[in-house]
């Protein structure tokens, strides 16, 4: 059984259009699982049908057609999906294709597009860009709920600065979201912690990295690495600096760096 997406754009808006079109997909035998209106006002249906040659006769009579336009009838990819439930596409750099932009107002479709990710089997490394008190640890935990995956912290400032050096039980699984900071990480002078991320990253899993670039210095690993970049503002002109975060990050726990009161080292 096929999945495909079907973007059309509407010509001559006329009562019972959409009608019409169900009834020709129906009589083609394919089902119509979702519909909703995406971006410029256009319509956007995830369908499913036994026989992916019904989808290539539909094409072909709706190319007949004065009051469509079809603009897209392609197997579904995720920013697909998701612009069926929530009415648009999610914003991707025009340069570089795997960077994603989110709105703190957009957390909902940010969520949803983490879950969908972490549902995935094997390897993924994820970034996630961000000023602080923007959303960035929230969106991923609750990713992780909607995906039904422990979540598991290597380093963070969630609630004070944490930096593991070991894990334990079934906390080495490959069915759980490995969540790092990489301002910690970069900064951390356990030798252990810098071999447990090391681990880690070998694991078929989901890692996620906050402040992706600051990980990168003075590693081994590089920013292509990522199969995703996220970035998360408040507003469209917010600039990302880690200027300041890093100095957050040496004021909130002075002397932990070192292993000293208010470091989770474990």
């Amino acid at each position: 059984m096929g999945e495909w997406y079907l973007e059309y754009e509407i010509q001559v808006n006329r009562p019972g259009l959409l009608g019409d079109i169900a009834s020709l997909l129906g009589m083609l035998r394919v089902n119509i699982m979702t519909i909703n209106g995406v971006d410029g006002g256009h319509r956007g249906m995830l369908l499913r049908t036994e026989d992916d040659d019904q989808i290539k006769r539909f094409e072909l009579i709706a190319s007949t057609m004065e009051t469509i336009k079809v603009l897209k009838i392609r197997e579904p990819k995720l920013r697909d999906i998701l612009a069926v439930r929530h009415g648009r596409y999610i914003q991707r750099d025009a340069d570089e294709k795997k960077t994603f932009r989110f709105l703190r107002r957009d957390l909902g479709i940010l969520v949803d597009f983490m879950a969908e990710i972490f549902k995935q089997e094997g390897h993924k490394l994820i970034g996630i860009r961000g000023m602080p008190r923007v959303g960035k640890t929230e969106s991923v935990v609750a990713a992780s709920v909607c995906a039904n995956k422990k979540w598991i912290f290597l380093s963070s400032t969630m609630i004070k600065q944490t930096v593991r050096s070991k894990l334990m039980g079934d906390e080495f699984s490959d069915d759980n979201i490995f969540i790092l900071d990489g301002i910690v990480t970069r900064r951390a002078e356990d030798e252990r912690h810098m071999q447990l991320v090391r681990e880690i990253m070998r694991v078929p899993s989901i890692k996620v990295v906050e402040h992706p670039d600051m990980f990168v210095q003075h590693s081994e690993y590089d920013i292509e690495d990522f199969d995703y970049i996220i970035e998360l503002r408040t507003d469209p002109e917010q600039e990302i600096t880690y200027e300041m975060m890093e100095k957050n990050h040496m004021m909130s726990d002075p002397g932990t760096m070192g292993g000293g009161p208010g470091l989770f080292n474990f």
